[in-house]
């Protein structure tokens, strides 16, 4: 079995990447591709750049290559070069033959022209559309059909420590209102941190927060082109935010003070991505549980917390990303669709494997097995040291529960021509550059006002 890796990011300037870009290109400018397949090559760009996982991606190519006979050069390229590199490319004649991307990436390459869609739909329905996470395809829908193909993704959970919840008298919410008065009660009931989350005014965590929480009461950014970010469902989660912020004990949370919280036991709730399940088990060495419990028993957090998947099965709205593998106009088609069925069926569970709590499968299973990959998912090992499955940490409940999930993956504007914009207003941080007025007194009617205002100055200039 595979070990999964630990989670690192790397970095490369703007000037390396480009450089990579244009020598690790091997798109033939005719497109479709050609010739005996132990005379082609393909170039595939992953934003999973460490070292580690970069050398498993590297053998899973290689053993692509030797059923196939066509090479794969794996290049490293952190998401947020992928951009201006791909205009680079297209512009010279070079492009890669596959990009592993996000998926506000994909509406906007296929608005440019840049994407081979019909490669990407014809992948898609090799595969068996019906072997999808809807909810992806629903992410990376083009013009009534799909620009890239869905490979894998993360979404929001929340952890909670099941003691704490219990003592304080309060059941498992199942909704945004039970959330918030929950919270609460917990720091009322223990003099705790009720829920821990990313709050603090103008940063990404806080962007993150708004979004996954906001789209969890129904409300919604824009629709058919119109900002509706001050509507009372809007303004009334708006509310509920804040009582949620409130419910801290320690002021505002970024991602790492938010994590730290809950692993030192001062957080009843942790708002956090699937990344959190190795850490919360004591299998991730940079980030150690520190409760006052675990010291004799490091096993304590990890039997004590469950999770929420789904907050509100009435409207079930996950925030999270989704990852894609999109083919460019001007790529190796044929070869290229190859790669991808292979990562994509007997190379997807090796692929999930470099970063399992991370790497979540958005191709459920197949025609023959709806949930094998769901399951097979949930054998990988988890955590740097790589001697327990994900089932043996948490349960075979726990991986269908997380299959669900996945399952309910939403982003504001997916698959719609308002991606555009939701993408823009989400990287530029428009919600949370407004949210500081809510901590300030302001009215939560007032302050999505505020945040519509925003989103209409962006849309205009578009």
């Amino acid at each position: 079995m595979t070990r999964p890796l630990r989670k690192h990011v790397a970095t490369a300037g703007i000037a390396a990447i480009a450089l990579v870009a244009l020598a690790g290109c091997t798109g033939d400018p005719g497109g479709g591709g050609g010739g005996e397949a132990e005379d082609q090559e393909i170039t595939f760009w992953t934003p999973h750049t460490s070292p580690e996982r970069l050398a498993m991606q590297k053998e899973i190519a290689d053993a692509f290559t030797e059923e196939s006979g066509i090479k794969v050069d794996v290049v490293p390229m952190a998401g947020a070069d992928q951009d201006q590199a791909l205009v680079t490319g297209a512009a010279s004649g070079n492009v890669p033959d596959v990009i592993l991307h996000a998926s506000p990436q994909t509406s906007a390459w296929a608005a440019q022209g840049l994407l081979d869609t019909e490669a990407a739909q014809a992948t898609i329905g090799s595969l068996g559309e019906e072997t999808f996470n809807q909810h992806a395809l629903e992410a990376l829908s083009v013009d009534g059909g799909y620009g890239a193909v869905p490979s894998d993704g993360w979404s929001h959970v929340i952890a909670y420590r099941s003691d704490m919840l219990e003592k304080a008298g309060v059941d498992v919410p199942s909704s945004l209102e039970e959330l918030a008065e929950a919270a609460t009660a917990v720091k009322e009931q223990l003099g705790i941190t009720g829920m821990a989350f990313g709050t603090q005014a103008g940063t990404a965590s806080a962007t993150e927060g708004i979004q996954s929480l906001f789209q969890t009461a129904g409300c919604e950014l824009v629709t058919d082109g119109e900002v509706t970010i001050d509507a009372p469902e809007c303004a009334e989660a708006a509310e509920l935010f804040l009582q949620l912020r409130d419910s801290s004990v320690s002021g505002d949370f970024d991602v790492s003070s938010a994590r730290a919280a809950y692993l030192n036991g001062q957080a009843a709730m942790l708002l956090f991505s699937t990344h959190i399940f190795d850490e919360v088990v004591g299998l991730d060495d940079d980030n150690p549980v520190t409760c006052p419990e675990c010291a004799a028993d490091p096993a304590f957090l990890g039997e004590n917390t469950d999770y929420i998947t789904v907050l509100d099965p009435d409207n079930p709205r996950q925030y999270g990303a989704i990852l894609a593998y999109g083919i460019p106009t001007g790529a190796n088609a044929d070869a290229a669709q190859q790669y991808i069925e292979y990562v994509m069926s007997t190379g997807y569970l090796d692929t999930l494997a470099t970063a399992s709590e991370g790497r979540i499968p958005l191709r459920n299973g197949t025609a023959d097995n709806e949930s094998e990959y769901l399951d097979g998912w949930g054998e990988l090992t988890l955590g740097s040291e790589g001697e327990q499955t994900i089932a043996e940490v948490y349960g075979d409940e726990f991986v269908q529960q997380m299959g669900e999930g996945i399952n309910a993956i939403y982003l504001w504007g997916m698959g719609t021509p308002d991606a555009e914009l939701a993408g823009l207003a989400f990287s530029q941080g428009i919600l949370a550059g407004q949210i500081e007025q809510l901590y300030a007194g302001a009215s939560g009617e007032e302050v999505t006002a505020a945040m519509a205002q925003a989103v209409k100055d962006l849309q205009g200039s578009l």
